[in-house]
């Protein structure tokens, strides 16, 4: 039986999984650590695929970047300005088609891969455009139209947005390496996890972290909602699955909006379909990048 692999490429850790890619349902799954060595971390991706090379009929690879897109470009495959470190200028898709010659690989954001599988099996079903945006050890955002990445100059980093910052509300200083208070600075784990010196997963849900919290992601899902309009909004993440966080941050979405567009699913209660959590889960970008695979058995651009 033909089978398509996926991997899905995280600063924490890697997912290799085997599927169909007609259903969500996963053949075979392994995880493991991101390792401080890329070569290392590339060798596991490689053996593991190795035991299932004859059933192979395509490959992706959706991966934590900034990476190169641009398949014209002699760096295309490539994770560029990564801050994790000893990552930088890594060549990611080289080393597995090398290993898989004349097999199709398929490369995107780890993102992108997720919204791709979101389509395809899970909240974006509907949606002629959405974004998905992930909260955990970094914020990364992609968006869709027409069952389309959006792709320009380079891919989006919605994490790097600039937002307002109260100082005299928050005074932590932000945890991204190039801007430090982004919105990945401000409101993804590592920076919950600095500020209040415990990880987001271990803080009561009465902890002012997460009222904090709603407010620098509305402020940054109301950006996204200003500049590209999208249908939906779908979150996924770590962080996203403290339970009480999605309905703030809805309620402080509709409360930035101050009737500025008239749309229902920018109010109460119709915001509640508009913002909505990952279908998919754990799995969202493991199955996005067996969606890549399928794409490039059809040799789809960008």
């Amino acid at each position: 039986m033909k089978v398509l692999g996926g991997v899905e490429g995280g600063g924490t850790k890697f997912v290799c999984a085997i599927g169909s890619g007609e259903t969500r349902e996963l053949i075979d799954r392994r995880e493991f650590a991101t390792s401080a060595h890329p070569d290392d971390t590339i060798g596991e991706i490689l053996e593991y695929f190795d035991a299932h090379r004859q059933d192979l009929s395509a490959i992706g690879v959706a991966c934590f970047g900034p990476v190169e897109l641009n398949p014209d470009s002699p760096r295309y495959g490539y994770i560029t300005s990564t801050p994790k470190p000893g990552w930088r200028d890594v060549d990611i898709v080289g080393p597995v088609s090398r290993a898989f010659p004349g097999l199709p690989i398929g490369f995107d954001t780890d993102v992108n891969g997720a919204a791709l599988a979101e389509m395809r099996w899970g909240a974006a079903q509907n949606a002629g455009s959405f974004v998905y945006l992930t909260v955990g050890t970094g914020i990364g955002g992609g968006g869709m139209v027409q069952g389309r990445p959006i792709f320009g100059l380079l891919h989006p980093e919605m994490g790097h947005m600039f937002i307002p910052h109260d100082w005299a509300r928050d005074p932590f200083a932000g945890a991204c390496p190039f801007h430090g208070d982004c919105l990945h600075g401000l409101a993804s784990g590592p920076a919950i996890e600095t500020r209040w010196g415990r990880k987001a997963e271990t803080l009561p849900d009465s902890h002012e972290a997460w009222r904090l919290e709603a407010h620098y992601l509305a402020l940054g899902l109301a950006n996204i909602v200003y500049v590209l309009s999208p249908e939906r909004i779908i979150l996924g993440g770590g962080v996203v699955k403290q339970h009480s966080l999605l309905p703030m941050v809805r309620s402080e979405i509709a409360g930035y909006m101050r009737g500025s567009l008239e749309a229902p699913e920018l109010r109460e209660p119709g915001i509640d379909a508009y913002v909505v959590r990952s279908a998919l889960g754990d799995d969202a970008g493991v199955l996005g990048a067996l969606a890549l695979a399928r794409r490039s058995l059809h040799r789809r651009p960008h």
